[in-house]
């Protein structure tokens, strides 16, 4: 298996702010929304961890008017670009921004109706800590959403996935992508993470929380909004 190597947890120059920005993540964002949509109800508060330039909130703004966002990034300079993109798209009402640490969040327990994070876990030297707070914060009946990628087994599966993101792409993007593929984790490593939170992994339940491949190169883990809250919470 190859080995996971970390990559800086926070890209918080501007030239990696705009880099990533600039990177074709619409398809995957639209369906990571869209996702996360169905799991959660039409009104609701949701965490948004490790939001990045804010592309994935601003498309939960559009699909669910009646959400209210908290965006959050260890990045000031990914924030920046994330206030100029929730102004051009007219959703400062319902996406609120925060330079937090995802590692030590500043909010109550059960705090959230829904907590999402997309492509955040690979920053982390230690996800268990991010994991622990996202149960922590999150509503004993709320949705939750975690997506990230999976580390490939061998380095030539790592470079076949790389050169499989196409053309469109610079150098410098590339070599993001190599290293976020390196950093992240296995299957067995976030299934240990859920054994050691408590967390089981029960898709044969209508609201359990489930862990899967998503595709090729991510896994996923989820669980649906109950509308009523499980007895004694």
């Amino acid at each position: 298996m190859l080995e996971r190597i970390l990559e800086p947890e926070v890209m918080d120059t501007e030239a990696e702010a705009m880099d990533y920005d600039a990177m074709d993540f619409q398809a995957v964002n639209l369906a990571f929304a869209q996702r996360a949509c169905q799991l959660g109800p039409t009104k609701a508060t949701v965490l948004d961890a490790g939001t990045g330039t804010a592309r994935i909130p601003i498309l939960l703004a559009q699909l669910r008017p009646a959400w209210q966002i908290t965006a959050i990034d260890f990045a000031r300079s990914m924030l920046a670009i994330a206030k100029e993109n929730v102004v051009a798209a007219g959703c400062e009402t319902q996406i609120c921004l925060e330079f937090v640490d995802a590692k030590r969040l500043p909010y109550a327990n059960g705090s959230f109706d829904g907590v999402i994070a997309n492509s955040l876990c690979h920053h982390l030297p230690k996800p268990l800590d991010f994991l622990r707070e996202v149960k922590r914060v999150l509503k004993p009946h709320g949705f939750l959403l975690i997506r990230d990628l999976i580390r490939p087994e061998s380095p030539e599966k790592l470079a076949a996935l790389v050169m499989a993101i196409g053309s469109d792409y610079n150098d410098q993007q590339r070599k993001l992508f190599a290293d976020s593929l390196q950093a992240s984790l296995t299957m067995t490593e976030v299934q240990a993470y859920l054994q050691h939170l408590g967390w089981v992994d029960d898709e044969d339940t209508d609201f359990g929380l489930h862990l899967y491949q998503s595709s090729d190169r991510h896994w996923t883990m989820e669980k649906a909004f109950q509308n009523r809250p499980i007895a004694g919470n």
